[in-house]
């Protein structure tokens, strides 16, 4: 940019932040009326910051191609099946379908109530919900929240267990299939257990640990302390390698010769010999 006569010019380097031929109203990012004056500081308390963020992220541009594509940006929403959908978006959720978004053929613009900003979503915002499909309350998912989103199903992948396989000495991909086999026989094949229970182990005891305080209990809970079944996952029902069982002895006064089939107490063991898998693997 060059100011005044050519013996007195002067030049500054410009980074373009956004760039819009159209333009927009400067009122949706300032309170005041620029001024003739080249460069001068915005006053933070007259400018609209998250107006001006909106602009900036969404419309970002290379000046040297005006048609480049805006940087994508991704919203995580974990457990979004748990969460009060109607206060995590608000009026979002008229704008999230493409269609309506800045620039398409639909655009829907909103006045936020409080600010009284305007308000759309840009095509280059992606939102990711996860959700457990164990967890029963998928089942109420708002049917406005399922017409936006598409579902994809992520199962278990064995396959990503290699590497710890070979730190921990067990074959680990072979473990987890056949342990989600066994669950989807006796359950169901939406309670199976992930490969994240085992991605970051870097030893033997690190596996016995995870099957001890996490796989275990969580077996437990899915079949109500039935421990036959548990042991019948494990490959252990005689409760020798990872289980122990022992039979309980009838209180004094009950009639021995009663045809009561035997009692078991069950628990875990502290620690797991060496062919403790043998009954996964």
């Amino acid at each position: 940019m060059y100011i005044g006569e050519p013996g007195y010019a002067h030049r500054r380097k410009v980074k373009w932040l956004w760039v819009d031929r159209d333009g927009v109203s400067v009122s949706e990012i300032y309170r005041r009326k620029f001024s003739m004056r080249t460069i001068y500081l915005l006053a933070r308390a007259e400018l609209n910051v998250p107006a001006l963020e909106r602009y900036m992220n969404s419309q970002r541009r290379d000046p040297s191609a005006a048609t480049s594509t805006p940087d994508p940006f991704v919203l995580i929403i974990d457990e979004i099946n748990r969460a009060n959908i109607s206060k995590v978006f608000g009026e979002l959720i008229t704008l999230l379908e493409p269609d309506k978004r800045i620039g398409q053929p639909n655009e829907i613009k909103l006045r936020l109530p409080y600010s009284g900003d305007e308000f759309g979503v840009p095509s280059n915002l992606h939102i990711i919900g996860t959700m457990n499909t164990a967890d029963r309350s998928i089942a109420l998912l708002d049917t406005a929240l399922r017409r936006r989103f598409e579902f994809a199903e992520m199962m278990p992948d064995p396959d990503l267990l290699a590497d710890a396989a070979q730190l921990c000495g067990v074959d680990l991909p072979r473990l987890l299939r056949t342990l989600n086999e066994r669950i989807e026989y006796l359950f169901d094949r939406e309670h199976q257990v992930g490969h994240a229970y085992f991605i970051s182990c870097q030893s033997r005891a690190d596996l016995d640990e995870r099957m001890r305080k996490r796989v275990i209990p969580l077996l437990t809970e899915y079949f109500y302390e039935d421990w036959a079944k548990v042991a019948a996952i494990l490959g252990d029902h005689d409760g020798t390698r990872i289980l122990k069982r022992e039979e309980l002895r009838a209180p004094a006064g009950l009639d021995e010769d009663a045809d009561m089939p035997p009692r078991w107490r069950w628990s875990v063991r502290h620690g797991f010999g060496p062919d403790a898998y043998s009954g996964l693997l």
